[in-house]
């Protein structure tokens, strides 16, 4: 028989919030793949788990995952743990699930803690729709091109930062998105967790007085679709309607939505900016 990756999440900073399937899970599976088998020792031997720990990192992911898989088609379960959190969610994990889809190795998961979502369900912002980002790239050029991706996404944003790069990424921010409301969420769960719902400005005023300290969730608003519809409306307000559905066209719309695009913008019937567009052309 095949044995089954289970994914099971753990704390994120309170020892309380592990469950009880989770410990079940630990103490029955063959062997436990851990991204710090040293800081996840401390974690296994508060619940009284003594299975078999092996490392699973960043830098084995692809090598560890073959092994690892190769273990479950042999019949062993093997329980996959991040340092702290949801297994998968910005950490190799992914690379192993992949893998065991893959060689039909059965995944299950063990939910539990998760701070991207327990930022957002705290930040006061829109949860209805969101997207989690992790961390921003290192390298600039990168770094740059997932700044303008963002400043056109109208859903609520999740992004993590260490404290020693968070002002940093506060400008950034700022330079791209302009100001937007923001929540700072600080060391969940854990002693010092704390909870800010301000705007990017504000946030940066904040700390060039203090120093950034433990670790952040990122919830920042969305682009506002009045702000789109009122940039989407500067764009053709000098235009004459004909150069307004030329403009439409050029962007490689056809000339029939195009006449019905530009009617909707301004607000005005189909026939209107249809006859305008006859008599240019007959011009």
């Amino acid at each position: 028989m095949t044995g089954t990756l289970y994914l099971v999440a753990t704390p994120i900073g309170n020892l309380e919030d592990m469950t009880f399937r989770a410990v079940r899970i630990l103490q029955e599976a063959d062997e436990i793949a851990a991204e710090d088998t040293r800081n996840s020792r401390k974690l296994l031997t508060h619940f009284d788990i003594h299975t078999p720990m092996t490392s699973y990192h960043e830098f084995n992911r692809y090598d560890k995952a073959k092994v690892l898989v190769q273990h479950m088609l042999e019949g062993r379960n093997i329980a996959l743990i991040t340092d702290a959190g949801t297994p998968g969610i910005s950490d190799p994990g992914e690379v192993l699930v992949e893998e065991c889809y893959a060689a039909g190795v059965p995944v299950v998961p063990v939910p539990g803690a998760c701070a991207a979502v327990n930022a957002l369900i705290s930040s006061g912002q829109s949860t209805r729709r969101f997207a989690f980002e992790a961390f921003l790239p290192r390298e600039k050029k990168d770094r740059q091109r997932v700044l303008e991706e963002l400043k056109k996404e109208t859903r609520t944003m999740v992004i993590y930062e260490a404290p020693h790069h968070l002002k940093e990424t506060l400008k950034d921010l700022q330079k791209t998105l302009g100001d937007r409301s923001l929540t700072l969420c600080k060391e969940l769960t854990k002693r010092h967790e704390a909870f800010r719902k301000t705007t990017i400005t504000e946030a940066l005023a904040f700390f060039e007085e203090e120093e950034p300290k433990g670790e952040y969730v990122l919830v920042v608003a969305g682009r506002s679709r009045q702000e789109i519809e009122e940039e989407a409306r500067s764009s053709w307000e000098n235009l004459s309607i004909p150069e307004h559905v030329a403009g439409i066209i050029a962007r490689g719309v056809d000339e029939k939505e195009a006449m019905k695009q530009a009617a909707k913008e301004r607000g005005i019937s189909k026939s209107d900016v249809y006859r305008e567009w006859v008599r240019a052309g007959d011009d």
